[in-house]
């Protein structure tokens, strides 16, 4: 493959994240797990590329490297213990969730996960992402006949799940975790970026996705001088989709409504992972937020 052609299928590739990312949230559940597999399969399709030989469907091409590759986690995911720990006996309500409502309900991460896999991928496929029956067949493997009953018996359990009743299960969070993802937002909210160094885990990996990676502790501190400079962000601390996460306003737009969101990872006391979806921000869509008091 000629560079010029390299190039060409990586722009592609570029211009199609966001579309693989809503389809690989939607089949893990998560924003953080699904922006992994996309950064997976992207990797997959650069290395197979010297052998792919003609590629006429770019797009197909990527959809079942990601199809494939999302199957893979999920056997993973299956396989992996339930890991326990004390703060998981510690676990106290958080605050009703901004989305409640039957629409939202109906199509959030956690409402596509429950259905089986192949119910899930054709209708994420069909009605989110737009491909045909033919092209939800050639990236699933599966059958016309399997594709065309996959998606209709998904569409109507996501009806089955829309008219249930709201979930009134909220959120948990320990304590001690609380304190630590409060005190790590309001470094940013006082400009004490400082005091949110020092939480850092010598071994913090950092995901600026869609742009970068960095690895340790040394690395990751020069990350905060763009926002230690920057003046037009606000923050506050929130769970998305279950997780710890700092959600980011952008105060020239609207402070209700965050621009984009950062997921953290704790280890003990310390910040262990970061996914900054600043420049993914197409990663709001379909998940569930539930604010905490700081």
């Amino acid at each position: 493959m000629t560079d010029s052609a390299r190039d060409r299928f990586e722009r592609s590739a570029d211009e199609l994240r966001p579309k693989l990312y809503r389809y690989c949230a939607r089949m893990t559940g998560s924003v953080v797990d699904g922006e992994d597999v996309v950064q997976d399969t992207l990797m997959k399709a650069l290395v197979a590329l010297p052998n792919a030989g003609v590629i006429d469907n770019i797009e197909s091409y990527l959809f079942r490297i990601a199809h494939n590759t999302v199957l893979d986690f999920l056997r993973r995911r299956a396989r992996e213990p339930v890991m326990q720990n004390e703060e998981a006996l510690e676990m106290f309500p958080a605050p009703d969730s901004t989305h409640r409502d039957q629409e939202a309900a109906a199509t959030s991460l956690r409402t596509f996960m429950r259905l089986p896999a192949l119910q899930r991928s054709s209708v994420i496929l069909k009605d989110v992402l737009v491909h045909s029956l033919e092209e939800i067949a050639s990236i699933t493997g599966a059958s016309h006949a399997a594709v065309k009953s996959a998606l209709q018996r998904g569409r109507a359990r996501l009806r089955e799940l829309a008219s249930e009743p709201a979930d009134v299960s909220q959120p948990m969070l320990s304590h001690a975790m609380r304190a630590r993802l409060n005190k790590y937002v309001h470094g940013f909210q006082d400009g004490d970026f400082d005091t949110v160094r020092t939480m850092l885990a010598d071994d913090v990996k950092l995901d600026l996705v869609a742009k970068l990676r960095k690895h340790g502790k040394a690395e990751v501190r020069e990350y905060y001088a763009a926002y230690a400079a920057a003046k037009q962000w606000a923050f506050a601390a929130a769970l998305v989709d279950g997780r710890p996460a700092m959600l980011v306003y952008d105060r020239e737009i609207s402070l209700e409504r965050p621009a984009y969101f950062v997921s953290l990872e704790f280890d003990g006391d310390r910040v262990a992972s970061i996914h900054d979806f600043l420049y993914a921000r197409y990663a709001l869509e379909g998940i569930d937020v539930c604010l905490l008091p700081s």
